[in-house]
């Protein structure tokens, strides 16, 4: 039958003290309520005695919310257990945690205490926390490097102190699996009163298997795990929430077990965090990066329009997300272009379907991503076209602060008896600038010299590679003309708008003499 795993989250006490990652009262508050919506067993909401910030914030946030047991942090020493106590008293359900050290390593460099005299002072200040809080949990800080009799040893005595929870923390991300696992199951037949007291695992991921090593100790008895939204933590992060949590749910037939965690509220919960600290997870995150829903293959596209379960294992809708995501960009095929266009209320006419696709995929190599705006324009720029007597071929531009703008175009003409053939013309001039001069080189190809009434020049979307979308105006006689252009250079976007105001004046005055070829 599945076992319910508790969700202790750290994100507030481990996470914070990630470098870079510290947050304010506010910003702790705000992370605290998500939580409980979220629905954490326990809220680790600080380390009080480090400074007067973090125990008004252990403070404020034990007053405030409700619903899970609020944790305060303390070394084994009298002072830090006296201020953990001080700031989480006021919570619903609060809960001393203290941590001291088993390992070797650490009684010798850290604590300069031998054996003996730690297991005394574990188990007397495991005593003093319980004068003040029914809810003590123990700690003993780098178990996996600790002599395992010595350990159960340890976890025996605060057990017997009044300990309601025991953790056994991969302090440095030094275990496997399978190592940890059996470190799990020793203890539960080592120490005598395990079963008095809950079993909690703590892992880090310095060799990236924080979340495996949770995993394995789940099955082999652990009934909390501590964990971190995004996986933030010391070093390289502790094991990540929405990762544990969503393994659970997907692969209940192979784990065993579950939470009681609302799963539809964790991309909400990452946001925040990456909002409050101002760290962004990686695109290729597990459950909550940006790519963790989106679709750029061509055959993976396929594959979720014919049945999503091809390539998602679970549904965007389960982590909080509305849906996913289909990336269009140099991999994705004719029917995600498609599907998306109708998505976003675009219907083009069938026969402008393989430039509409051409310009796409011509974008696309381009830029790493093509939006729902450039998608738009590109649709908008098809769809008013007028016939192209006249369409750039290439340009170069030479310019710089010291010497006067240069602009070489070359214009393919559409000749009007015979609109299959085309000739290849190429002027240059001098302007003010680069986009000056590749307008005057334009009006020397076509042989007339409209006056340009306006121009602007905006982005269509963000980002370094967004696409720079032009206007012109210009006047020729009596008449006004109109033409855009699109282009990730937004000389090329320039070009190719002055251009299209070009044919729009040549189709409405059907005026098709052949242009000046003088210089």
């Amino acid at each position: 039958m599945p076992r319910r795993i508790a969700i202790l989250d750290t994100t507030l006490r481990d996470g914070e003290q990630a470098p870079g990652f510290s947050m304010n009262l506010d910003e702790k508050l705000e992370v605290a309520r998500q939580l409980s919506r979220l629905g954490v067993d326990v809220i680790e909401a600080g380390y009080p005695v480090t400074s007067p910030g973090d125990f008004a914030s252990v403070k404020e946030i034990a007053r405030v919310v409700r619903g899970p047991v609020i944790a305060s942090l303390a070394r084994a020493v009298e002072k830090d257990i006296d201020a953990a106590w001080e700031a989480v008293r006021g919570a619903e359900r609060p809960r001393l945690h203290v941590v001291l050290a088993t390992s070797p390593i650490h009684m010798e460099h850290r604590l300069h205490m031998g054996p003996d005299a730690v297991l005394e002072l574990a188990a007397a200040s495991v005593r003093r926390a319980r004068s003040y809080c029914p809810d003590v949990e123990f700690s003993a800080e780098d178990a996996t490097r600790s002599d395992p009799e010595f350990l159960a040893r340890v976890l025996q005595a605060v057990i017997v102190a009044g300990a309601t929870v025991v953790n056994v923390p991969d302090t440095v991300g030094y275990s496997v699996p399978e190592e940890y696992a059996e470190l799990f199951r020793r203890l539960r037949a080592g120490v005598p009163d395990i079963d008095k007291a809950t079993l909690s695992a703590h892992c880090h991921d310095d060799l990236g298997l924080a979340v495996a090593n949770t995993l394995a100790a789940i099955g082999a008895g652990a009934q909390q795990v501590e964990l971190t939204l995004n996986g933030l933590g010391e070093r390289a992060g502790n094991a990540a929430l929405e990762e544990v949590v969503m393994a659970l749910a997907t692969r209940s037939d192979a784990l065993h077990a579950y939470t009681a965690v609302d799963t539809t509220q964790i991309y909400a919960s990452s946001k925040l965090v990456q909002a409050v600290t101002g760290v962004r997870a990686q695109p290729n995150k597990a459950i909550v990066g940006d790519n963790a829903f989106a679709h750029e293959s061509g055959g993976h596209q396929a594959g979720l329009q014919a049945n999503k379960a091809t390539y998602e294992i679970m549904t965007p809708e389960s982590v909080g997300l509305p849906t996913s995501r289909m990336v269009l960009g140099k991999h994705s095929g004719r029917a995600a272009f498609e599907e998306r266009l109708d998505f976003l209320g675009f219907h083009p006419r069938p026969d402008t379907m393989p430039e509409l696709f051409a310009g796409f995929k011509d974008l696309a190599d381009k830029k790493k991503a093509v939006s729902d705006r450039d998608l738009e324009a590109l649709v908008l720029g098809v769809s008013a076209k007028v016939p192209e007597t006249y369409r750039l071929d290439r340009f170069v531009i030479n310019s710089g602060s010291t010497i006067a703008a240069t602009s070489t175009v070359r214009l393919s003409s559409r000749d009007a008896g015979n609109p299959e053939r085309a000739s290849l013309l190429e002027r240059v001039s001098l302007g003010d600038g680069p986009i000056d001069a590749s307008f005057k080189a334009i009006d020397k190809i076509v042989g007339r010299h409209p006056t340009l009434e306006d121009f602007s020049l905006n982005a269509v979307t963000e980002g370094k590679d967004a696409q720079g979308e032009a206007r012109v105006r210009i006047q020729f006689g009596a008449k006004r003309y109109n033409g855009r252009g699109l282009s990730t250079d937004v000389v090329e976007a320039s070009i190719r708008a002055y251009v299209a105001a070009i044919n729009v004046m040549v189709m409405e005055t059907e005026d098709a003499r052949e242009p000046d070829c003088g210089s």
